[in-house]
Order: structure tokens, then C-alpha cells, then sequence
């Protein structure tokens, strides 16, 4: 018996119609170690974990799972977990309307008789509660914590499972820095009481710092794994070189803007939440878009960015807006999403799997979604030119699917990303506004990305780009405002920025002074 390696998967492949997501996929995951597994969208590392936990039940793929030594048959989820395996995917699997005890024992109740025990399990969350580092009462509703919090009710749920081995999929991606930070400490933690954990991320600063081991796949193939503590430093640049195949010189491709007229201005806007009325969220804002120019918006969590954005596309969230919005030098209104788009502005949100997309349709519907009226004659929609219109985006964007009648939903995150983006390119708007366009996304993903921005700029758009990646906005942007507690704080051309510059302005509070 191997009494080194908690795991082994020998000769993974794993096959959907038309094509081949894993290919002898091979994986050693030594006892008691923190193990990533890095590669770009679509490279196999999710359909790897599924396969690993059951979800995709044995004979359906090819290969043998050999834990502690015996090779296993999981037939669904139960199997592995009653083995210790459990995995935390990047969608949290908890019940919004539920209380974070009820959460964690879900389906695994603490009963007697089939009468729930109370105190029992309000007890044993506690206890949960406090190993994870969350100081919440057991009865709080999972809705009213944020998703940093959240993130500890999963782990919490695998500890009350006696995990062995615990699973994260990309565990930081919709997480501020604060929070990562603390999930991090946490995974640590668990490692010195002897858990092994995997994880899948993109955040390479996080892998290089956590990881012992980190496997990387490419194209549905094991490519290496490599000893993060060995003789030779493994460098975020090292592991991207495997990712890609080739060495990634410059995370940002090479542009100079040609910027005309204004094309947006906005005037003193405020915005009250759209709950707690006497709240605002944004706070007498002014900025401008100019043509064929990138600005961006910087801000820490609950800056008011998001909301800043959404209120300025038809209203799409709080209450008690004021203040001025001009399209081209002329006063416009923008009381619904469908005036914003009339006017020629467009946003792609943060949450593209919640708000940005119809999962369960095909990308050539949601590629034609905004604007499908340009392809409609007489109220029935033109489904030859649709279908036509769906593929061209498909060749220029590079979107990875082998049909534009494939499900968005079965696509990866950057792919899915640039389905978004085909979206509103169609629409041809005049200002797009880009909300985290780049969130949990690989790091050659995300250069076809900002390879998409630019090239939207240099049509003559203004863009205007939201992301809480200050390296992004540094190298994407030409002119940057920063955010904090919802008003403009500061004004910064790109010659003049730096990390420390942004941070300064990002911190101020109501009277201008840093916090």
C-alpha cells in the first residue's frame, strides 16, 4: 500500500459528444498537502473533479481512482463523500432561505426519530462555526451573510462530513481581498490538522503562496506536476508557460489609444439602496467616456461601483436616482434597460451565469438576446441569419465550442465570458460598460479579453471597465477614477498610476482623508 499518497487517479478520460475533455489524465495527491491544479477554461480541471467526486459516476469515463490505496466505484456524490471526499464548487450549493446550521447538516440531519434535534444541531454549528473562523449565530439566514462568509459554511458543511480530502474550486474567485485572505489562513489550518485539500485556481499569487504540489492540465492532459518547495522556485510566470505551452512575455497586450469626443458624461448622481432608502450608495458621482478610450473604475467592496453601473443602465437597481446622464454632449434619459440599449449603452454584469446569460440556451440565442429585434420581420426572427450572425462572433472571438447550437451553460468561464461580450457587440452599442469582465477566468483567457477591449476601443467605443484587479486596470486602462464609500475620490491618468496612488483614493472616507 502507498502510504504516501491519500490519492491517485491513473488514466482519467472522460468523453461528452463531440469532444474529449480528459485524455489519460494522471493525478498524485500526497497525504496531508495543499495540491493545485492550474490550467486555462477548458483545460479539464472541473471535468477532472467531478469525475473524482462522483459526480460523473464510474463507467463513465475510463481510468481507476485509487484512494488510501484501493481503487474506487463512486457511484454518486454520497459514495465519495462517505469515503471523506468532498468537494465546494465555485457556485456555493447552499439554500439562501435556509439558516447556516440547517445549511451545513442539510441532508444530513441531526435527528432522532425522524424529529430534527435543535440543540444538538445548533450546538455542533457552533462548534463548526468557530473552527472555520465565522462568528455567526448558527440560526443567522445564509442570505444575510455575504459570500465571503458563505465560503465558510461550505467548508464548515465538509468538516461536519469528517472530510479527509476537501475540493475547492476556484474557493477565492468572487471573494475581496480580506476574505481570501482568511479562507486561505483557514485551508492552511486545516492542512496542519492533516486534511489534504486540492484546489483550482486562477489567482497564481494564491497558488504560489498555499500550494505544496501543483499539477497543471492542458487540453484535457496532464502536463507536469511541480514541487513548489524544490530547489528551483516555481514562479507564477513558470506555471503560466506550462498552461499556455508558451512563455506569456506581457499579461497585457501592447495598445495605443486614438481618443476622440465625449460620448458620456455623468452629472452628480446619487443613488439610494433599494432597501434601506435613507442610505446612499452613490454619492453626487461625475465621469466622462470619451471615444475609443478604456476608463477604468476602481474601488474596494461596497464601494459602489456595481451599483453606480446598473443605476446608470436603465435603472437597473436602487431608488431615488438623481443627478444627469449625456450621450454625445445631449441630455438622455434612461428609465429601462431597453432605453439604455436605445441610447447605445450596454453592460456586461459581474455575475454572468445569474444576470449575463441564459444558461440553459444556446449560444447563438443568447449571442442575439439584446438585440434580436434587427433580426425580426414581422415579429418572427430570421433563424438562418441569427445562426450566421452567432458564428461569425464565434470565429472572432474565438469562442471554444464545436456548435453555435451548443448550451452556453456546458461552456467554460472565458468562453462563456466572450459569449457576453459577442452579445453586446451585436448590439453595437456606443459605451460599454465592462463589470469584472476578467472574474474567474485563466490568465490566456483573459489576455483574448483584453485583446476584445481594445479592439472595441479602437472602433471608436467608450469603455468603461470595473474590476477590483488593480494590476488589470493599470494595464488595460487610460484614464482611471477610483471609488469609495460611493463617491469619486480621485482622477488618475494611466501615466501616473500605481497600485499605492489608486489605494490611496480608494480609502478615503467623506472628508477626503485615507482611512
Amino acid at each position: 500500500m502507498d502510504t504516501e499518497h491519500i490519492l491517485e487517479m491513473r488514466g482519467i478520460t472522460k468523453t461528452f459528444p463531440g469532444v474529449k475533455a480528459l485524455s489519460d489524465v494522471t493525478l498524485a495527491v500526497r497525504r496531508g498537502e495543499i495540491h493545485a491544479i492550474c490550467g486555462e477554461n477548458g483545460a479539464g480541471k472541473s471535468t477532472l473533479m467531478k469525475v473524482l467526486s462522483g459526480i460523473y459516476p464510474h463507467g463513465t469515463y475510463d481510468g481507476e481512482i485509487v484512494l488510501d490505496g484501493e481503487v474506487q466505484e463512486f457511484r454518486g456524490i454520497r459514495d465519495s463523500e462517505r469515503q471523506g471526499i468532498v468537494i465546494i464548487h465555485q457556485e456555493l450549493a447552499l439554500s439562501p432561505y435556509l439558516s447556516i446550521a440547517e445549511n451545513i447538516f442539510l441532508g444530513n440531519e441531526r435527528a432522532a426519530r425522524g424529529v430534527v434535534d435543535w440543540n444538538r444541531t445548533n450546538a455542533e454549528a457552533s462548534r463548526l462555526l468557530a473552527r472555520v473562523g465565522l462568528a455567526e449565530r448558527p440560526d443567522t439566514r445564509v442570505s444575510d451573510i455575504g459570500v465571503g462568509k458563505q465560503q465558510l459554511v461550505e467548508i464548515a458543511k465538509a468538516l461536519s462530513k469528517e472530510v479527509r480530502l476537501l475540493i475547492l474550486d476556484e474557493p477565492t474567485a468572487a471573494l475581496n481581498d480580506e476574505d481570501s485572505a482568511h479562507l486561505l489562513a483557514l485551508i492552511e489550518g486545516l492542512r496542519g490538522e492533516g486534511i489534504t485539500s486540492i484546489i483550482i485556481s486562477h489567482k497564481l499569487n494564491e497558488i504560489e503562496k498555499i500550494a505544496d504540489t501543483t499539477t497543471i492540465i492542458r487540453d484535457g492532459q496532464t502536463i507536469e506536476s511541480l514541487d513548489m518547495h524544490g530547489d528551483d522556485p516555481v514562479t507564477e510566470e513558470r506555471i503560466i508557460r506550462g498552461m499556455v505551452g508558451r512563455p506569456l512575455d506581457h499579461r497585457f497586450p501592447d495598445h495605443t489609444p486614438v481618443i476622440g469626443e465625449e460620448v458620456l458624461r455623468i452629472e452628480d448622481w446619487t443613488v439610494h439602496h433599494p432597501v434601506d432608502q435613507a442610505r446612499k450608495v452613490v454619492d453626487g458621482a461625475s465621469l466622462t467616456v470619451r471615444r475609443g478610450e478604456i476608463v477604468g473604475l476602481a474601488g474596494l467592496m461596497g464601494a459602489g461601483r456595481t451599483e453606480l453601473a446598473m443605476s446608470v443602465f436603465g435603472r437597473s437597481y436602487g431608488t431615488r436616482i438623481s443627478g444627469r446622464l449625456f450621450k454625445n454632449g445631449v441630455e438622455v434619459t434612461a428609465g429601462s434597460v431597453q432605453e439604455a440599449i436605445g441610447h447605445g449603452i450596454a453592460y456586461a454584469t459581474e455575475d454572468r451565469k445569474r444576470f449575463g446569460l441564459n444558461l440553459i440556451d444556446t449560444v447563438q440565442h443568447n449571442i442575439s438576446a439584446a438585440a434580436l429585434g434587427t433580426l425580426s420581420r414581422g415579429g418572427v426572427v430570421d433563424r438562418e441569419e441569427e445562426s450566421k450572425i452567432a458564428e461569425r462572433y464565434r470565429k472572432d472571438l474565438n469562442i471554444r465550442t464545436p456548435t453555435v447550437t451548443a448550451l452556453v451553460g456546458k461552456l467554460s468561464g472565458g468562453n462563456q465570458q466572450k459569449v457576453v461580450l459577442a452579445k453586446w457587440l451585436f448590439a453595437d452599442p456606443d459605451v460599454l460598460i465592462l463589470d469584472e469582465p476578467t472574474r474567474g477566468i485563466d490568465v490566456g483567457a483573459k489576455y483574448e479579453i483584453y485583446t476584445i477591449i481594445n479592439r472595441l476601443a479602437d472602433a471608436g467605443k467608450g469603455v468603461l471597465v470595473i474590476s477590483s484587479e488593480l494590476p488589470e486596470l493599470l494595464g488595460v486602462c487610460d484614464r482611471i477614477y477610483a471609488l469609495s464609500q460611493g463617491r469619486v475620490t480621485g482622477e488618475v491618468a494611466r501615466a501616473d498610476a500605481t497600485q499605492e496612488h489608486l489605494m490611496h483614493f480608494m480609502t478615503m472616507d467623506k472628508d477626503g482623508i485615507a482611512r
